[in-house]
């Protein structure tokens, strides 16, 4: 069995070596023949003119996200404190399953309830043809919420049940205990549950594309459109040959870099916040 789980564990890191050999291999030569300047800050991406910028792309997928996690996380990490310490036992297991099954929901069938019900709205009560940035926002809000919200319920569970006892004795409420000594002695879990919230809004791509709008310019307000990098591989990769379809493998490093580089900080935040305790 020990050989057995050695060659699960080394087939997994196996897999994402060859992922990233592939990406690299295929992606910098890319980069070299269009330039790294001119490919990562370039505001023009032209395919038939040979003009590959995705600068709008990242600031896309920057943009979009950044508006999923100001909406989804504080709404994630309320709904995981309720559910680890204020939910009546009644009603927990049925929030617990509605919750698992968020997480089961295909992609494109949050795409497609985007599109009939959250573009529509977008449009009628705030301004703007629907499908925008802030369309995109709503939606990726929507889906990581399953994620942030049972990797944080966990890491609440798991604080040692002293920290709330201790703080019940020192005269706090019910309330105080939880926010003021649960809720931080889990801040390593819930940054987890954060990234992994990141992770997913970043990477997705087929819900995005449906309410996006889908325009390879520089993102201009919250209720113009906007494509992600995510969207610009799928949207182009089937068509794509020669320097393009590089050119889409190279923003797949870009994109694969960007994870690298949250999961590294994170990482440092906790090796830092754990040195300090």
């Amino acid at each position: 069995m020990k050989i057995v789980f050695l060659i699960a564990a080394c087939t997994s890191v196996l897999a994402v070596v060859l992922i990233c050999v592939f990406l690299f291999a295929n992606g910098i030569p890319a980069m070299g023949k269009i330039g790294v300047f001119k490919f990562l800050l370039g505001t023009s991406w032209k395919p038939s003119n040979d003009i590959y910028g995705i600068l709008p792309m990242i600031m896309g997928s920057i943009y979009v996200t950044a508006g999923a996690c100001l909406m989804g996380v504080p709404v994630a990490i309320f709904t995981s404190v309720f559910m680890a310490r204020f939910c009546p036992k009644i009603i927990y297991k049925p929030c617990k399953q509605a919750i698992s099954l968020m997480a089961g929901v295909p992609s494109i069938v949050y795409g497609f309830f985007g599109l009939v019900v959250i573009v529509p709205m977008v449009r009628e009560n705030i301004g703007g043809n629907g499908s925008s940035m802030l369309t995109a926002s709503i939606l990726l809000a929507i889906m990581i919420l399953p994620t942030i919200i049972e990797v944080t319920e966990s890491s609440l569970r798991s604080v040692p049940d002293s920290y709330y006892e201790g703080s019940l004795a020192l005269g706090a409420t019910h309330e105080r205990s939880v926010f003021f000594a649960v809720l931080p002695a889990a801040k390593s879990g819930l940054l987890a549950g954060v990234v992994l919230g990141i992770g997913r809004a970043i990477g997705e791509t087929m819900a995005v594309i449906m309410v996006a709008g889908n325009q390879a310019r520089m993102p201009a307000g919250l209720l113009k459109g906007v494509r992600t990098m995510t969207s610009n591989i799928v949207l182009e990769m089937g068509y794509a040959s020669g320097l393009h379809r590089e050119a889409l493998i190279a923003t797949a490093v870009v994109l694969f870099v960007f994870i690298l580089i949250i999961n590294l900080a994170v990482s440092l935040l906790n090796r830092r916040t754990q040195n300090a305790n």
